[in-house]
C-alpha cells in the first residue's frame, strides 16, 4: 500500500516531464493508466485496512466491555452505596468506546503512516534533498509545541470526564426518584443541580476543545509553510535551471500527502492520550477486590439443615460507625425468629450479614457449624433465601423473575447451563400459589390476546364461552352486559353498536374509517349524520368547558369520550362557530364532532344524553352494515358472532362475549371464579397460567403492583426450596388478606425451615419460635412473645405504644 502510494506522484512527474513536454502519447496513456491503478490500489487498500481496525477496535470494546461488567456485578455491595448507576453507565458505554477506538488503530495506524511517511520524505530526498531538507526543518517545532498543548489538553480532558459522571449520576437519580420529584414538585431543585453541573460541564469542554482545535490548528499552520517554501525554494530552483518543471509538480503532490500521514498520526496521538485518560479513570473507579467467586476447589454437597448460631457479631463500617455489636443467639433447624425495633436499630443490616451480602467485621456466623465466610457462595445461594422490602423485579416476563433465583442456583458454569432443566409447571404454579400470585397469573393469561393463547385454549374458546352463559344464567346478568345483536348495547360504544363488532383500539378505527367516503356516506344514508353531530357536540362543549375551567386544567372527566389533549382543538373550532353567523363544517371538522359520539358509552358516561331516536336509527342501520364489501375496513373491527371467537381480543373477552357494568372487586371476582372453575372443567387451566407466565413485568417491574413485587420475589425465592429463609419485611406491601396467606404458609414452614424475618406488623409475630427486640445495633431482648409481654420492656413498648411502669 506504501509503494502505490508513492507511484502516482512519480508518474505525475513522468507524465509532464515526458509525455506532455515530449508529446508522446503512448507514453501518455502508459503513465495514466499506471496512476490510475496505483490510486486504486491505495483506495482498495485502505479501505481493508480501515475495516480491519474497526473489527479489531470492536472486538477490543466488546472483550473490554464484558470483563469489565463481569468484574463489576462481583464487586461488594458496599461499593454501590458510594457509586452512581450513572457512573457505571458512562463507564461501560462512553469512556471505554475510546480505547476501543485506539486498540483498532494502536497497530495499523502508526506503522502505515509511519512508513508512509518515511516513504514520502525519501522520494522528496531523492527528487532534491535541499528542498526537502527545508521542508522538513518545519516539523520538530511541532513535535515540541504539539505535545505540550496535548498535556494542556488531557488536564481538561480529565475534569471532562469526572464531570460528565456527575451528570451521568444526577440523570440516574432523577430518574430514579421520579416519583418522589413529581410528588413533592421538586422539579425546579432538580433542575437547577443539573443545570450547575452541565455549566460546569460547559466551561470545561470549552477550554479543553480550545485546546484540542489548537493542536490541529498548529499542525495546519506548520504543515502549510511547506507548499511556501516549496514556492520560494522551489520556483527559484525551476527559474535557475536546477529543477524541472515536473519534479515541481511531483514535489508539491508528494508534500501535500506527506501532510496525510502525519495528519492521521496526530490524530491517533490524541485518540491515544483519551484513551488512556479515560481508561485509567474508569479502571481506577473500579479498582476494588471482587467478592469471593461462587465456587471453589470442586468437592462434594454438603447437607444444609438450618441450625444458625450468631455469637458476638458485629459490623463497622469503613467511617468508623458500628452498626452491628456483640450479636448472639441460637436457631435450632426449622425454628423461626422475629426481629423487631425501631428503625434504624439495625435489623435489614443484621439478616443482610447473616446472607453475606455484607462482610461482618467481628465475631461469628455459623450455618449447622460452619463459619458463613468460609463457606462457598454457590453452596450459601443454594441453601438460603434472601426476601427484600423492596425487591428487584428484573426487566422481562413472570416466569423469567421465577427462575431467577433457581437458575442463578444452580447454573454456575457453562456446563451447568447445558444441563439446567426448568422445574415442572406444577412446581412453577405450586410456588405462585403458595404466595397468592397464581390468581394474578391466571388474570395475565385470561388478558392474553386470542390469536397469542395456548392451542388448547382457542380450540375450546367455544365451549367455554357457552358452558359460560349457561352456568352464568341470570345470576351474574346484573354485572354483564351480553353481545345480543337484537339489543341496543349500552357499555359499547355507538361505533361497536352500529357495526354490532369490537376493536382493539376504538379510536384508531374510527380515525381509519373517516379516510374512506364510504363510512360518511354509511352515515347519511341511515340519517345518522345530524343526531350524531348534536351528540358530538354536546360531549365536545360540556367537557371543553370543564377541562378549560381554572384549576381543572390538571383533572380529567371519566365519564367522556374526549380526552383532554383534544381541548383545545376542539375549543378551536367552537370559537369559529361562534364568530360566524351559518357557519359550514368542513369535512375534518365534521370528523372532529363525530369521533366522540361514535366513542360515546351511554351506561358509563350518561351526563350526556342521547338524541331522541338515535338508538332505534343505530339499530335500524346495524342489519345494513353485515352487507359492505369494503374488506379493508370491515378488516379494522372483529364482528360479534357467538359461534366464532373474537380475534384481537383477549381469552377474557372472548369467554365473556359481553362487557363488565362495573368495575367493582366483588362482581369481577365472581366471574373470574366462574371462568376459572370452567377452565379447570375443560383442562386449561394450566395452559391459561403458562400463557400468564409469559406476561411482560415491565421495566423493573412497573406492570405491577407493589404487592405483586412482592407476591413474586417470595415465590421466586420459594421455587429453589432453600433451608433458611430471611425475609426483611417481605410483607409490607401486601393485604391483610396476601397477609395472612403467607403466615399461614410460614406456619407450614415450622420444623422444615429456619427463618428470620424483619417484621413491620407486631400482631403476625405470637406465631414465632423467638423474638429478638433490636435497639442501636443490639439484641436489647430475646425470648418468646409471651416471656417478652410479660417482662413489659422493649417488645412491651412497640406492642402497645406504653413505657413500662
Amino acid at each position: 500500500m506504501v509503494f502505490a502510494r508513492v507511484v502516482p506522484l512519480e508518474m505525475q512527474k513522468r507524465i509532464i516531464n515526458e509525455a506532455i513536454v515530449l508529446k508522446k502519447i503512448d507514453q501518455l496513456l502508459l503513465y495514466c493508466t499506471i496512476y490510475l491503478l496505483a490510486v486504486t490500489v491505495t483506495g482498495a487498500s485502505k479501505l481493508c485496512v480501515n475495516f480491519l481496525q474497526a473489527r479489531i477496535g470492536e472486538q477490543a470494546m466488546f472483550s473490554m466491555r464484558k470483563e469489565l461488567y463481569s468484574h463489576i456485578i462481583s464487586l461488594p455491595l458496599l461499593f454501590f452505596r458510594n457509586t452512581q448507576p450513572g457512573v457505571v453507565v458512562a463507564s461501560l458505554m462512553t469512556e471505554l468506546a475510546s480505547a476501543g477506538t485506539f486498540a483498532g488503530m494502536a497497530l495499523a495506524v502508526p506503522v502505515s503512516n509511519i512508513l508512509t511517511l518515511l516513504a514520502f520524505a525519501g522520494y522528496l530526498l531523492w527528487l532534491h534533498p535541499q528542498l526537502a531538507l527545508s521542508i522538513f526543518a518545519i516539523y520538530p517545532i511541532v513535535v515540541i509545541l504539539v505535545p505540550y498543548l496535548q498535556k494542556k489538553a488531557n488536564r481538561l480532558n480529565k475534569k471532562r470526564v469526572d464531570q460528565s459522571r456527575l451528570v451521568a449520576s444526577q440523570i440516574t437519580e432523577s430518574i430514579t426518584g421520579i416519583h418522589e420529584i413529581n410528588v413533592h414538585g421538586a422539579s425546579s431543585v432538580e433542575k437547577q443541580k443539573f443545570n450547575e453541573l452541565i455549566e460546569r460541564l460547559r466551561s470545561i469542554r470549552l477550554k479543553w476543545s480550545l485546546f484540542r482545535f489548537s493542536i490541529k490548528s498548529v499542525n495546519n499552520y506548520f504543515v502549510n509553510l511547506g507548499p511556501f517554501i516549496v514556492f520560494i525554494f522551489g520556483g527559484y530552483l525551476v527559474m535557475n535551471g536546477q529543477l524541472a518543471l515536473g519534479s515541481m509538480v511531483a514535489f508539491l503532490s508528494a508534500q501535500e500527502k506527506l501532510y496525510d500521514p502525519w495528519k492521521e498520526l496526530i490524530e491517533f496521538y490524541q485518540v491515544y492520550q483519551d484513551a488512556s485518560v479515560r481508561y485509567q479513570r474508569t479502571m481506577r473507579s473500579f479498582d476494588v477486590p471482587p467478592v469471593p467467586l461462587l465456587t471453589g476447589d470442586e468437592k462434594d454437597s454438603i447437607s444444609i439443615y438450618g441450625a444458625l448460631e450468631l455469637s458476638n457479631v458485629g459490623y463497622t463500617i469503613a467511617e468508623g460507625k458500628a452498626l452491628l455489636q456483640q450479636v448472639s443467639f441460637s436457631l435450632q433447624p426449622g425454628q423461626h425468629l422475629a426481629l423487631v425495633g425501631f428503625s434504624g436499630s439495625g435489623k435489614s443490616t443484621l439478616v443482610q450479614c447473616i446472607a453475606k451480602m455484607f462482610d461482618y467485621t467481628s465475631g461469628s456466623i455459623q450455618l449447622d457449624g460452619i463459619e458463613i465466610k468460609n463457606m462457598q457462595k454457590d453452596e450459601l445461594i443454594e441453601h438460603m433465601g434472601y426476601i427484600s422490602q423492596n425487591p428487584f423485579i428484573f426487566s422481562g416476563s413472570v416466569i423469567d423473575n421465577l427462575l431467577y433465583a433457581h437458575r442463578s442456583a444452580h447454573i454456575h458454569n457453562s456446563v451447568d447451563r447445558e444441563t439446567y432443566k426448568t422445574p415442572s409447571l406444577d412446581n412453577l404454579i405450586l410456588s405462585l400459589q403458595h404466595t397468592g400470585f397464581f390468581v394474578d397469573v391466571i388474570r395475565f393469561g385470561l388478558e392474553t390476546v386470542y390469536e397469542h393463547s395456548p392451542t388448547a385454549v382457542t380450540s375450546k374458546i367455544i365451549t367455554i364461552r357457552k358452558n359460560f352463559q349457561n352456568t352464568v344464567g341470570s345470576t351474574l346478568e346484573c354485572y354483564i352486559e351480553f353481545y345480543d345483536y337484537n339489543a341496543y348495547l349500552h357499555y359499547s360504544n355507538i361505533l361497536e353498536n352500529l357495526t354490532f363488532s369490537v376493536s382493539r383500539n376504538p379510536e384508531d378505527t374510527i380515525n381509519a374509517l373517516f379516510t374512506h367516503t364510504f363510512f360518511i356516506d354509511f352515515l347519511s344514508k341511515h340519517n345518522l349524520i345530524t343526531p350524531l353531530l348534536t351528540l358530538g357536540t354536546q360531549i365536545a362543549k360540556q367537557s371543553v368547558e370543564y377541562y378549560l375551567a381554572p384549576g381543572n386544567k390538571e383533572k380529567a372527566i371519566q365519564a367522556t369520550p374526549l380526552a383532554i389533549s383534544n381541548a383545545s382543538e376542539y375549543a378551536s373550532l367552537f370559537s369559529r362557530l361562534d364568530t360566524t353567523p351559518n357557519y359550514d363544517l368542513s369535512h375534518e371538522e365534521q370528523c372532529l364532532l363525530l369521533k366522540p359520539a361514535l366513542l360515546y358509552k351511554a351506561g358509563i358516561q350518561s351526563i350526556f344524553s342521547m338524541p331522541p331516536g338515535l338508538t332505534t336509527s343505530i339499530l335500524a342501520a346495524r342489519s345494513h352494515w353485515t352487507q359492505l364489501s369494503d374488506k379493508e375496513c370491515t378488516s379494522l373491527l372483529t364482528p360479534l358472532k357467538n359461534n366464532e371467537p373474537l380475534k384481537g381480543q383477549s381469552v377474557f373477552n372472548n369467554i365473556l362475549f359481553g362487557k363488565m357494568k362495573t368495575d367493582e372487586s366483588l362482581p369481577n371476582e365472581k366471574v373470574n371464579r366462574t371462568i376459572i372453575r370452567l377452565l379447570i372443567e375443560e383442562d386449561c387451566l394450566e395452559d391459561v397460567a403458562e400463557a400468564g407466565m409469559q406476561y411482560n413485568v415491565g421495566n423493573m417491574g412497573d406492570n405491577l403492583s407493589g404487592g405483586q413485587r412482592q407476591k413474586l420475589a417470595i415465590a421466586r425465592v420459594l421455587l429453589k426450596e432453600p433451608k433458611v429463609i430471611l425475609m426483611d419485611e417481605a410483607t409490607s406491601a401486601l393485604d391483610n388478606t396476601s397477609q395472612a396467606r403467607i403466615q399461614r404458609l410460614m406456619e407450614r414452614w415450622k420444623g422444615e425451615r429456619t427463618v428470620i424475618a424483619v417484621v413491620h406488623r407486631l400482631d403476625t409475630i405470637k406465631h414465632f419460635d423467638a423474638v429478638g427486640v433490636m435497639k442501636s445495633g443490639k439484641i436489647a431482648e430475646y425470648g418468646t412473645y409471651e416471656e417478652l409481654m410479660r417482662c413489659k420492656g422493649g417488645l412491651y413498648e412497640l406492642v402497645t405504644g406504653k413505657k413500662a411502669q
